[in-house]
């Protein structure tokens, strides 16, 4: 029996990706992403810019403020070496190749373009409204990368097409289905779910199985994928939490358990 969630698994996943220097930024809602980047900034990041909800700030006791953090909570500017609530400016995206974000999604198809919007043909008559694309759009068009977070691994997420496209990945596929329309930033690299972590094949920019969490089987990956999903023969199994990133996660970061609900 595992003595960690696959949700605090998650959050180490994408933790492991970010590296020091980065800018870091963080959406409302997005609790395994928001874990992820105090684990990194407080583990290996000292150096990251963090932009939570459009507050951009650097917060050197960042273990101090219980999660979520909020940009109108003046914990978040105590100690900081900087604060800003102009994170979310558009207009200063000459940098933005540094930029790192997380998006989440009710609807992901095979090539990673991801549907906030709502479920249904007819936009006036949805079936299920979703929350909105808010800044999406943009974000995930000029960073460097972004990373699709997902809740729950069912085939009514994982979709064979978007009912509507909030969030452009790799389009139809291709390497340069990005850059041949124009879109400046680096694209989806992962999508991280609570079974496996996919990444988007070279060439085709299809989702791929890269790794399978513990106690999951590639088998059990596919057949909750509404997709058909490229399988390596190899698939390895994603490294389990190391017990230094669980005290870190328990009693660092999130102290309240948010992750092992």
């Amino acid at each position: 029996m595992a003595d960690y969630t696959n949700l605090e698994l998650m959050a180490c996943v994408l933790a492991r990706e970010l590296k020091d220097g980065e800018i870091v930024r963080v959406g409302v809602a997005t609790p395994i992403a928001e874990a992820a980047v105090r684990m990194a900034h407080l583990s290996h990041g000292p150096n990251m810019e963090l932009v939570f909800f459009g507050a951009r700030m650097n917060v050197a006791h960042l273990d101090s403020i219980p999660m979520p953090a909020f940009p109108w909570d003046r914990r978040v500017v105590r100690w900081a070496e900087s604060y800003s609530d102009s994170g979310h400016r558009f207009d200063r995206l000459k940098d933005w190749h540094r930029h790192v974000f997380f998006i989440g999604g009710i609807q992901v198809d095979p090539w990673g373009n991801t549907n906030l919007i709502g479920i249904g043909q007819d936009y006036s008559r949805l079936r299920f409204r979703g929350p909105g694309s808010v800044g999406t759009p943009t974000l995930s068009t000029h960073v460097g990368r972004y990373y699709i977070v997902l809740n729950s691994h069912d085939p009514r997420v994982l979709v064979e097409r978007c009912d509507f496209i909030s969030a452009y990945g790799w389009g139809r596929g291709g390497d340069d289905a990005r850059t041949r329309i124009g879109l400046p930033g680096g694209g989806p690299r992962l999508c991280v779910t609570p079974m496996c972590v996919m990444d988007f094949a070279p060439g085709t920019r299809r989702m791929r199985l890269h790794s399978i969490h513990p106690g999951v089987s590639a088998a059990e990956v596919e057949a909750r994928t509404g997709f058909e999903l490229i399988v390596p023969e190899q698939v390895p199994i994603t490294p389990a939490p190391s017990a230094a990133e669980l005290e870190m996660l328990r009693t660092r970061v999130d102290r309240q358990g948010q992750l092992r609900r």
